[in-house]
This record gives C-alpha cells, sequence and structure tokens, in this order.
C-alpha cells in the first residue's frame, strides 16, 4: 500500500544516523511521525546532542525512549501507527561474534516482538519497510571465465593466514573477480551481525504475509553522510578513517588496502525509503539499496585524506578480521524497476560534505585500538607486523 501524507509513520532507530535522515526527509512534507530510540551510549555517546535537528521540535514529530525487545514499548509506539519502518538493530560486525546474546536479542528478538504484537494486538498497521543489510550475501557475487557467476563461501581463516586475499572459484578454483550481487544471491552470512539480519528477513517476510501487512525489504550497502556517529569504533569505517586523520593518526588499511565495498549516502538511502512509502510496487519484495559502484578501502583513506589534509600517512599492515567479505557492491536493477531509484549523490560530491560536517564537530578519542585489542583477544582479529606506508 502507498502511504498517505497524514498517515502516522514510527521509525524505530528515529535518533540513529539513517533514521534520522529519513525523519528529516519525512518532516519537510508534514508527515506525523514517531521515533522511537533506546539512545545508545556507544553510538549517541554519554550526552546525546540534536541541537542541530531542528525538526525534532516540529509538533507533528514525537519523540519516545524505548527498548524494542519489550512488548509495552510496542505498546505505546505503535498507537494509531500506519507504517513501521524498523531500523533499530545493533550494528557492529565485528563486535557481533562475541556479543552474540546483546545482537540476537534486539535483532532477532526486536523484531519478533513487534510482529508477535501485530500478531495477538489491535493496530493499524499497514505497512513495514525493514532496514537488512548486505552482510547477508557474504562474499557476493563474483565471476569465473569458466564457470560464469559463482558465490564463493566465506574465506577460511588458514587461507588469510597466508594472505591470500582473493577468493577462489568455488566450482573449480580458478581466479575470479567481484561483480554486482543480485538479490537472487544465496545468502551466506559471515558473523552473527549478518545471520541476525537475514533472521530479521525471514520473520518479516512470513509473519507479514500471513497478517496482510505490506512489506519491504532493503538491504543497505555502506551508508555514510553527514550525521554518522563519530563516537562508534565498531561500525563506519568512514568515520573511523576521518576521526584517526584529525587526531593526526596513522591510518591503518586491513589486508592489503584492496578490498572494496559500495558507499551510497544518506540521503540516498533515505530517499529510497520514501519512494518505498509513496508506492505498493515494492512491496513483497527484497531490494539492494547501494551505489552500484565498488571503492576500494585504500582509495577511500586517500580520498579522506585529501579533504582533510595535513600529512597523515596509511599503512596496509596485513591484519584482518574474521567474518569480513573481500568485495561486494550491489545490483541495483531490482530497485530500479519496482521504484525508479537511482543513486544521486556521488561519491566525491558525498565526502566534500561528509567532511565539511566532520570539521564541524568535536574531535573524538580514539577507540579502535581498544576494539581492535578486544577482537584480538577473542581470536577474531590477525595481526601482522610487516607494515607497508602508502
Amino acid at each position: 500500500m502507498a502511504i498517505k501524507t497524514n498517515d502516522k509513520i514510527l521509525i524505530t532507530g528515529g535518533l540513529g544516523f539513517i533514521g534520522l535522515e529519513i525523519a528529516r526527509q519525512l518532516a519537510q512534507r508534514r508527515q506525523p511521525l514517531v521515533l522511537l530510540d533506546n539512545l545508545s551510549q556507544q553510538v549517541h555517546g554519554a550526552l546525546p546532542n540534536f541541537s542541530d535537528r531542528g525538526f525534532l521540535h516540529n509538533s507533528h514529530v514525537q519523540v519516545l525512549r524505548g527498548d524494542v525487545r519489550e512488548s509495552d514499548t510496542w505498546a505505546t509506539a505503535l498507537k494509531d501507527i500506519r507504517c513501521v519502518i524498523h531500523l533499530a538493530a545493533e550494528t557492529g560486525t565485528g563486535q557481533s561474534m562475541y556479543e552474540i546474546r546483546r545482537y540476537t536479542d534486539t535483532n532477532v528478538g526486536g523484531t519478533a516482538t513487534l510482529l508477535d504484537y501485530l500478531a495477538n494486538q489491535r493496530h493499524s498497521v499497514e505497512k513495514i519497510v525493514l532496514a537488512s543489510s548486505r552482510s547477508v550475501y557474504g562474499e557476493g557475487a563474483y565471476l569465473c571465465e569458466r564457470c560464469g557467476m559463482v558465490y564463493p563461501p566465506e574465506r577460511p581463516a588458514a587461507m588469510l593466514c597466508r594472505h591470500q586475499w582473493e577468493p577462489l572459484c568455488p566450482k573449480c578454483g580458478a581466479m575470479i573477480h567481484a561483480t554486482a550481487t543480485p538479490e537472487c544471491a544465496s545468502p551466506q552470512p559471515a558473523s552473527v551481525y549478518a545471520a541476525t539480519k537475514l533472521a530479521q528477513e525471514g520473520l518479516v517476510r512470513i509473519a507479514a504475509a500471513a497478517l496482510g501487512i505490506g512489506a519491504v525489504i532493503f538491504r543497505f550497502q555502506n551508508v555514510y553522510g553527514e550525521g554518522q556517529s563519530l563516537k562508534n569504533p565498531y561500525t563506519g569505517i568512514l568515520s573511523i578513517f576521518s576521526n584517526q586523520l584529525r587526531l593526526g593518526k596513522v591510518l591503518d588499511l586491513y589486508e592489503d588496502g584492496r578490498e572494496s565495498r559500495d558507499f551510497v549516502h544518506v540521503s540516498d538511502v533515505a530517499r529510497a525509503v520514501l519512494l518505498s512509502l509513496d508506492s505498493d510496487r515494492a512491496d513483497g519484495f527484497t531490494l539492494n539499496v547501494g551505489s552500484g559502484l565498488d571503492t576500494s578501502v585504500a582509495t577511500i583513506a586517500d580520498l579522506l585524506r585529501e579533504r582533510i589534509g595535513g600529512h597523515t600517512s596509511a599503512h596496509v599492515s596485513g591484519h584482518y578480521r574474521i567474518g569480513d567479505v573481500r568485495h561486494e557492491y550491489a545490483d541495483l536493477s531490482g530497485i530500479r524497476k519496482r521504484l525508479g531509484f537511482a543513486p544521486e549523490i556521488s561519491l566525491e560530491a558525498g565526502l566534500d560534505r561528509f567532511v565539511a560536517w566532520v570539521k564541524g564537530q568535536p574531535v573524538e578519542s580514539d577507540r579502535l585500538s581498544q576494539a581492535s585489542e578486544e577482537l584480538a583477544s577473542r581470536g577474531l582479529m590477525q595481526r601482522d607486523d610487516q607494515a607497508i606506508t602508502v
């Protein structure tokens, strides 16, 4: 179903990075909104500051603090709600590998509690938009000259230990090259976080169909932009790198620095969500949201260094994390067909905007080393003393 301008929308994780951008765009058309958030200290810090978000004071925007794992939270938040945009989740891939219960309770349990409420209580919800992740694909799609499109499994630890970074064809063992991953690719989660996102998808898909609720599932690529947390050391390579550059620290490029990701600006992600609200053409579908382009981590480091300035170097450390994928970028043909979506913000323009915003923010302490030590102590990250400055 299409959402009307007077329909009330609930955004879980509504005070988070993506939630605030979606809320901002919806507030511009005076959409009635409820923003639900637990204000996690890992993301927002001890004293959250939203002074630059004037739209939060609009009469048609309501802010609630609550926990998606609690039925009472949903009972309060869902009053008169027509559509739920479900973003609330724990998001650190590495951290998920040892905080398994917390990630599962929040991501899977929180979603299950929502759906349990909808199945057993009176409500007005007619649509759910779920934020899933590109991580459900694992390594994603590759092309082999002999075998065509293939989907390699997670790279084994023994392979990474030998610094053999590139996956091989799972059928013939030949060299393969990354290509755009379509939604029909078989999911192969390589982290607990990814497994929880795939579980969310299944719960929403099955329960929404049974309850007669329209459901759209978006698999977001690496979302970046103004407003993302500069405090969280477990997620957001651009925020981590930009903060280190401002502190004058050397950037640590894992593996050989050539691993690549699909970076999409948050305003494009929010626009995709709004398109799904204005139409029923995506109801019942799972769609990629990204730029459709792959960019190496080394390139991202160079682009940030150019914009932030200074003489900080980067080095290829050879470090690696268990569960990381080598390459992945999105096939956007599905969302183009269903919603007419195409990204509008180029990486260069998006980084200009991001860095301009970063320079106006306080410099945060660098907590990446602490986070890395935690992973290494649990055998989830391996270090190499041989580094190459670039």
